[in-house]
C-alpha cells in the first residue's frame, strides 16, 4: 500500500475522477455515474469548505457530514451519497490513495420502505385497449401514421409487461433482439449483464404485426444521414429511435387516456408483471432470474404487494380458512349439544 505522504500526492478531484473512470469501464450504469457524481462533488466541496483532509476524516466530521446530508435530504437521498462515499474509499484504499475506509464505522440511516406500485390485471388490459384504439378518432390523412404509432405502442406494453424490462432496457432493443418464433427478448441489463426473458403470445403477436406492417412505415420517414440509427426496435413518429424520454411520455398520455392513476410509470408494468408473476405461482428465483435482479433480496418486495399471493397461501394451508358455512354451523351444533348434555348429567349426580 502506498504511504501516507504519496496518497497525499493525489488530489480529490483526480481521485473521484479515477474512481469515476473505474466504475464506468465496469459497465455502471448513466444514472448511477451520475448519482455517484453528485455525491461526491458535494462530499467533496464540504470537506474543502471545512477544511478536512479528504484522506481521513475524523469520525466526528463524518458524522457532521452526515447530519448536513440530513438537513434538507429525503433518507433515500442520504443512503445513496453515503452508498457512494463508501464505495469511493473502497476504491481509494485499494489503490493505495486512503489508509482505510472512514466510512466503516458509520451505519446508513434506516429508510422506510416503499411498496411498489403495481396495476392490476384488469388496469394492464386497459391499457393496451387504449393504446390500440389511438388511431380511431384521426382524420383519414394522418391516419396510417397513426395506426403505426397505436401498434407500435401496443408492442411496447405488451413487450415490457410480457419480459419485465426496465425503461432503459426496453429504449436500447433492437430487431436482433427479439425471437419471435421462440419468445424470447435478450436484453442488456445492469453492469452489462446480458439475459433471456420470455415474451407471452400477445407479446409475440404484438411484436409481429409491428415489425411486418408499422415498423417499416416509420423507419421510410427518417432522415437519410440518421437512418443508420434505425437499428433501434422502437421509432419515433419520424423514424429516430423512440428514448428513454419518449416511451415516457407516450406512457403517460396512454396513462391519461386509460384513466389510470397517477404514478403509473414504465416501471410499473415491471413491477406489475413480478407481482402477477407471483400471484400466478412462479417460484421466487424463476422471477429473480427474469428481472435480472443480482440479490434475491431484490426480488422478495414483490412478496409484500401480492394480496392475492397472501390469501391463496392461507386458504391452502389454514385448516379452518375453507370450512363451509354448513359444516361450521354443525360443529357449533354438535358443541352446544354436548354442552347441554354435560349439564345434564352433573345435574343427575347432584
Amino acid at each position: 500500500m502506498t504511504d501516507g505522504v504519496a496518497a497525499g500526492n493525489v488530489p480529490a478531484r483526480e481521485a473521484a475522477a479515477r474512481f469515476l473512470r473505474a466504475l464506468d469501464a465496469r459497465g455502471s450504469s448513466p444514472n448511477t455515474l451520475r448519482s455517484y457524481r453528485t455525491g461526491l462533488d458535494g462530499y467533496l466541496d464540504w470537506i474543502e469548505a471545512k477544511g478536512h483532509d479528504w484522506h481521513a476524516p475524523s469520525r466526528i466530521a463524518m458524522r457532521s457530514y452526515m447530519a448536513a446530508l440530513a438537513d434538507g435530504h429525503e433518507r433515500r437521498t442520504v443512503a445513496q451519497r453515503l452508498a457512494a462515499l463508501r464505495s469511493f474509499y473502497r476504491y481509494t484504499t485499494r489503490q493505495g490513495l486512503t489508509a482505510g475506509n472512514p466510512m466503516a464505522a458509520l451505519g446508513t440511516p434506516r429508510q422506510s420502505r416503499r411498496l411498489p406500485e403495481v396495476l392490476t390485471v384488469t388496469e394492464t388490459e386497459r391499457l393496451i385497449s387504449t393504446a390500440a384504439g389511438q388511431a380511431d378518432d384521426v382524420p383519414a390523412a394522418r391516419h396510417a401514421i397513426a395506426a403505426a404509432l397505436a401498434l407500435r405502442d401496443v408492442a411496447i406494453i405488451e413487450t415490457a409487461y410480457a419480459a419485465g424490462l426496465r425503461i432503459g432496457e426496453l429504449a436500447a432493443l433492437t430487431p436482433s433482439s427479439i425471437d419471435i418464433k421462440r419468445g424470447e427478448v435478450r436484453v442488456l441489463g445492469k453492469g452489462n449483464k446480458e439475459r433471456a426473458s420470455l415474451l407471452g403470445t400477445p407479446a409475440r403477436a404484438a411484436l409481429e404485426r409491428y415489425l411486418a406492417e408499422a415498423r417499416p412505415m416509420l423507419a421510410a420517414l427518417a432522415d437519410p444521414e440518421t437512418k443508420p440509427e434505425t437499428a433501434t426496435l422502437f421509432l419515433n413518429h419520424l423514424g429516430g429511435p423512440l428514448g428513454v424520454r419518449g416511451l415516457r411520455y407516450r406512457l403517460e398520455r396512454l396513462r391519461v387516456a386509460a384513466g389510470l392513476h397517477e404514478g403509473v410509470s414504465p416501471h410499473t408494468l415491471r413491477h406489475s408483471f413480478a407481482t402477477h408473476m407471483l400471484d400466478g405461482g412462479a417460484d421466487l428465483r424463476v422471477v429473480q432470474e427474469l428481472l435480472g435482479h443480482e440479490s434475491l433480496a431484490t426480488t422478495q418486495i414483490y412478496t409484500h404487494v401480492s394480496p392475492a399471493r397472501l390469501r391463496a397461501a392461507y386458504t391452502a394451508s389454514h385448516p379452518r380458512a375453507t370450512m363451509p358455512k354448513d359444516s361450521a354451523e354443525s360443529d357449533r351444533m354438535k358443541s352446544d349439544r354436548r354442552t347441554a348434555d354435560t349439564d345434564g348429567s352433573s345435574g343427575g349426580g347432584e
